[in-house]
């Protein structure tokens, strides 16, 4: 370690996750511990809000303390502790938020405060340690379908959002549907390996006026039309066919609408982000459309895809060199907007 190194602890709580990190200088993590609620939720078919904010009570301070051993380090080795504090749910914002107060107090440590789709998108600093902004970023998870430019180091520019459903809001409810239960993008996924992608011609959403926008309600709703369809009609179908079909349409539509909004801009340096960034079938699209195009094209690993700490503290990294300090009066916000 250099003297001049940033380490700094990063804690995200923001859905069904509890997880912390030490990452040095935004790019090197030491230790990324995640809590995962998965099997909890999943009798529920989605996540309870209630629920999860008791198990991050339950597990932050474990958590916390694995990140810091595994990482070799103590509090007063970090430099600072970050802390996602929107958006995401109330309740589990709050968590992370009061215990990262609580120590950066007890510690006497900077407190700073971390946007959870800027984690998202930092998270392809940890795992291509050559980019540097600027590029285009496609976030894509259960909550989030952004088109955004990154400028620079905390300086973003949206160009499209979902106008309903997000993208892995649409895999869940598609997902119970036909029977696959949650999470329901994963279980897409694997299934859609069984399927035929081009068995059903499901819509693909284009909005006027606003093209680099996204809409997701129509492809679910259509798929539950179908289901149902051919139940009245007593036609047998396919769940493989339905997965890899509506997957497809999903997956166009976010393609074609980076590529759009990479060729309008100019950019030629395309990134992905969130949970849906781990979906097999938008990774190999991607990749292949940006090689088509000469652009150079990175993913993070699936493991930060889905939330994790390192991502925040990447992100904390950069708003910490920029100067950026919250108080103790820090609040989750939970409709929190970026940029």
């Amino acid at each position: 370690m250099k003297k001049e190194d940033v380490v700094v602890l990063a804690i995200e709580s923001s859905c069904d996750e509890t997880a912390a990190a030490v990452v040095v200088n935004g790019r090197e993590v030491l230790s990324n511990i995640i809590a995962s609620q998965i099997d909890v939720h999943k009798i529920y078919g989605g996540v309870v809000p209630e629920i999860a904010s008791r198990k991050h009570i339950e597990k932050i301070n474990q958590v916390i303390e694995e990140a810091l051993s595994g990482a070799g380090r103590t509090l007063e080795d970090m430099d600072a502790i970050c802390v996602t504090y929107g958006p995401g749910l109330v309740g589990a914002l709050l968590v992370g938020v009061g215990t990262a107060k609580a120590l950066a107090y007890a510690a006497g440590k900077p407190l700073v405060g971390v946007h959870h789709i800027e984690g998202h998108i930092c998270a392809n600093y940890i795992a291509n340690p050559e980019l540097e902004p600027p590029f285009l970023c496609l976030v894509a998870s259960g909550g989030h379908s952004h088109l955004v430019i990154v400028r620079d180091y905390g300086e973003y520019e949206i160009l499209g959002r979902t106008r309903d459903d997000a993208a892995g809001e649409a895999f869940d409810k598609v997902a119970r549907a036909i029977g696959l239960g949650y999470p329901g993008g994963p279980a897409i996924d694997r299934l859609s390996k069984e399927g035929d992608p081009d068995a059903i011609e499901f819509p693909r959403a284009s909005i006027e006026g606003a093209p680099y926008d996204f809409s997701f309600s129509g492809v679910k709703s259509a798929v539950l039309n179908y289901i149902n369809g051919c139940k009245m009609k007593q036609i047998d179908y396919r769940t493989a066919d339905i997965a890899a079909s509506f997957q497809k349409a999903v997956v166009d539509v976010l393609t074609d609408h980076t590529m759009l909004a990479a060729r309008d801009y100019g950019i030629r340096t395309i990134s992905i982000a969130g949970g849906v960034a781990c979906n097999g079938a938008l990774r190999e699209s991607m990749s292949r459309a940006c090689d088509d195009r000469g652009y150079r094209f990175y993913m993070p690993t699936p493991l930060l895809c889905t939330d994790n700490a390192a991502m925040i503290g990447a992100a904390g990294y950069y708003e910490y060199r920029k100067g950026v300090r919250h108080g103790l009066d820090l609040n989750a916000v939970p409709n929190l907007k970026l940029g």
